[in-house]
């Protein structure tokens, strides 16, 4: 009896040690990161299968409490620089995009380092100085601005009452009418998968 009751001593002084994350109405989170966005797959145009390799780039989130455990996220970035790639003809442009998003996220409750959370959102991309290259040199390269829902989910390790090492991912749907030479060529599919990790501050 004595010796269960020493291990269950041991137990509840060792969580007592585990560093607490929670979030309380009013809370301010500062995430500063590296994300990794994949596009999903390749698109069947007009000119044939178009696709975009993968970016990395510094990220920045603010997310405000309205409630215990709920959350109301913006995550912003540096750009994100792609090269466009065209089957049987190698790259034929290149794009960058800034794909600001905003989240309604709840953050379960957890005794324990780890608190994780999901996220809905909506997501808007903004694209920008895009060059034809390639066969393409030369050629105008157009893709539209895209709105779009984005899912979220990751968790954080808590490493004080007031930080967090925070890992997550996001899946976000983007699509976009692009236009070569001023002809439209179709609606590409990117639905890409986004990979984040980031210091996260409490406030």
């Amino acid at each position: 009896m004595k010796h269960i009751t020493a291990l269950t001593l041991s137990a509840l002084l060792a969580s007592a040690a585990v560093p607490a994350f929670a979030q309380e109405k009013g809370d301010f989170l500062l995430g500063l990161g590296l994300g990794w966005i994949e596009p999903d797959s390749a698109t069947t145009t007009a000119v044939g299968r178009v696709s975009a390799d993968g970016a990395l780039s510094p990220t920045i989130t603010v997310e405000y409490f309205i409630a215990k455990n709920v959350g109301i996220e913006l995550l912003a970035s540096l750009p994100f620089e792609h090269d466009v790639d065209l089957a049987g003809a190698g790259q034929v442009g290149e794009v960058k995009h800034l794909p600001p998003t905003l989240s309604l996220q709840y953050h379960f409750t957890n005794s324990s380092a780890f608190t994780p959370f999901v996220g809905v959102g909506v997501n808007y991309t903004y694209f920008f100085d895009e060059k034809g290259k390639g066969p393409l040199a030369g050629v105008s390269l157009d893709l539209d601005d895209s709105w779009g829902l984005a899912l979220h989910a990751g968790a954080d390790y808590a490493i004080s009452e007031k930080s967090a090492v925070r890992l997550d991912v996001r899946y976000i749907d983007i699509e976009s009418d692009v236009k070569v030479g001023g002809a439209q060529i179709g609606k590409v599919k990117i639905d890409p998968w986004v990979f984040n990790v980031a210091y996260v501050m409490k406030f």
